[in-house]
């Protein structure tokens, strides 16, 4: 038997309780991993609630990084030993998980395990965002929310390797001093950003949104986009966005609209493996640098989701068995 976290039924953060749960066994083309850290992020507060249907018992989690203990048939990239993380994994919320070998991401050298579950959702995020989603090329203005956030922080370093004018919004003094120090060239807050934003670019507006917000931002983000401006809505940490109607485009001035996902920019092996090299590559050299904001025991789930639903993290929120 093993440690888990399960919820038997939907609700708050209370349903996310500790238990015992058989110790699973790979299957073909599966790596069985002992987990040293799983991720915490928003869509398993919304698969907690019941906005996202799960089957129940249910227990969450995609991201998780740890060390191959046995590998299933067929399985020829990795063995026993291996350093791995996943953003596709499920059940990851456990001392042990199950990964398909195809959906593995070796972990270098120059790379602890603890940064290594840190990194694969919110890192292939920032980086489909800003060269699939939209790329931004040098000396274009970019305005992103919650600079100070796990995704967040991560964008600003890679927005300014790029050659972006970076503008972030924070909520807190903190927070604004995470985002300075990660690069942004200007942070503001959010009461009013729409005009500070204007201020900010002499009456133009960016050249692309970044908002994983939703609710609270969507329209000030529109109004902060220059004539054929994208606002690129990555989440909805505010809740979901009401429904739009498409001559708010036209009348904003041609601007384009679009809600990508994760899964969708990572479609085969060799699409992960640039991504995932790209971003591991980047915190082995040094040139990206990752901010674990807060780490609990697997058997405090519900209090790790209670701070990240409250906005009072920072950086990136893990689970460690």
């Amino acid at each position: 038997m093993i440690n888990a976290i399960v919820a038997t039924v939907p609700g708050g953060p209370e349903v996310l309780a500790p238990a015992e749960v058989g110790m699973p066994e790979p299957g073909p083309g599966q790596l069985l991993v002992r987990v040293a850290a799983a991720g915490v992020n928003f869509i398993e507060t919304y698969q907690r609630q019941g906005l996202y249907k799960v089957p129940l018992p249910f227990t969450p989690g995609s991201e998780a990084s740890g060390v191959v203990t046995a590998v299933g048939e067929g399985v020829t990239d990795f063995a026993k030993g291996d350093r791995v993380a996943t953003a596709e994994g499920t059940a990851t919320y456990a001392q042990y998980t199950l990964i398909a070998a195809d959906r593995a991401l070796p972990v270098p050298e120059g790379v602890d395990l603890l940064t290594a579950a840190a990194l694969p959702l919110q890192g292939m995020t920032a980086h489909y965002l800003i060269n699939s989603t939209f790329r931004v090329e040098p000396g274009q203005t970019v305005l992103l929310h919650a600079g100070a956030g796990g995704v967040g922080l991560l964008l600003i370093q890679m927005l300014k390797a790029r050659g972006a004018r970076v503008i972030t919004t924070v909520s807190t003094d903190g927070k604004a001093e995470l985002a300075a120090g990660a690069g942004a060239d200007h942070v503001i807050r959010y009461h009013e950003f729409p005009k500070q934003v204007r201020e900010l670019t002499n009456g133009t507006g960016v050249d692309v949104v970044y908002d994983g917000v939703g609710r609270d931002t969507f329209d000030g983000s529109l109004e902060c986009l220059r004539i054929r401006g994208m606002l690129v809505l990555f989440g909805a940490a505010s809740g979901p966005v009401e429904p739009v109607d498409p001559q708010r485009l036209n009348a904003g001035g041609s601007l384009f609209l679009t809600r990508p996902t994760l899964g969708h920019h990572l479609l085969n092996a060799a699409e992960r493996r640039w991504r995932s090299s790209e971003v591991f590559g980047a915190v082995a050299d040094g040139t990206l640098n990752v901010r674990i904001g807060a780490q609990f025991p697997l058997s405090q789930a519900a209090d790790a989701h209670r701070a990240l639903e409250g906005r009072a993290t920072t950086g990136k929120v893990l689970l460690v068995p």
